[in-house]
């Protein structure tokens, strides 16, 4: 087998499912390591390159580089957080992880034309492909997923981002361009105290490009470890 670390963002942008496995399939197929985007110096910086975090990190105001809604405050970092910059090299305060027993990042949107539910009479289950466009996000990349939640009242949807695989496997419902109005998820890697009402840099953890997002928290609910947020007034950049 070939010898490579998987970058384990579970993307699905090789075709696979999972960072597993596309492992499983270069025990027999060691070619098939080029369709992963994240190992080409050409789209993502080496692990070399990147930024280590260090032992301890003021918030980011305190650098001058970040959102400015924690101003004031310190965190000790966990080591266990792979950087605390993005792919463009642009520092975030906290990553954004998706629920344990959901397939993918929570994200609730709307297409730019909210009939478009009823008239595809989306239920819970459907495979969607879509595109947020404009001021709710512009990320160029094409999202798939399946969806959770529906309000065919106001064509407002929740459905958990996944890869592309499905789609590809078992076909899907287009949404066209939608409006990303909000994520839900959890936080366990943060470099300051996240506050409701505040608006942070952060990064999903599963996101194929690895840029940093904003959002403004107004949700938050505080257990051992973790925090669950809600994020709306999205942004990229």
């Amino acid at each position: 087998m070939i010898n490579a670390e998987l970058p384990g963002l579970d993307c699905g942008v090789c075709g696979f499912r999972t960072c597993e496995e596309l492992k499983q399939r270069l025990v027999t197929e060691p070619e098939w390591i080029r369709r992963c985007i994240h190992l080409s110096g050409d789209n993502v910086p080496s692990r070399e390159k990147r930024q280590k975090p260090e032992k301890t990190l003021a918030c980011a105001t305190a650098t001058g580089a970040a959102c400015g809604s924690c101003a004031g405050r310190t965190a000790e970092a966990d080591l266990t957080a792979p950087t605390w910059r993005d792919s463009l090299g642009r520092e975030i305060d906290f990553y954004l992880e998706h629920f344990p027993e959901d397939p993918g990042p929570r994200e609730i949107i709307i297409p730019h034309n909210p009939m478009i539910t009823r008239e595809m009479d989306i239920q819970p289950g459907d495979v969607l492909i879509g595109r947020p466009l404009g001021m709710s996000c512009g990320c160029p990349i094409t999202h798939c997923g399946i969806a959770m939640d529906i309000d065919h009242r106001t064509g407002v949807m929740t459905w958990c981002v996944t890869g592309p695989l499905q789609p590809r496997q078992e076909g899907f419902k287009d949404l066209g361009y939608y409006i990303a109005e909000g994520y839900e998820g959890l936080v366990r890697h943060a470099r300051c105290d996240v506050r409701i009402g505040m608006r942070y840099f952060f990064q999903p953890r599963m996101c194929m490009l690895q840029w940093r997002h904003s959002g403004l928290v107004n949700y938050i609910n505080r257990t051992a470890g973790v925090l669950q947020v809600r994020l709306e007034g999205l942004w990229i950049g």
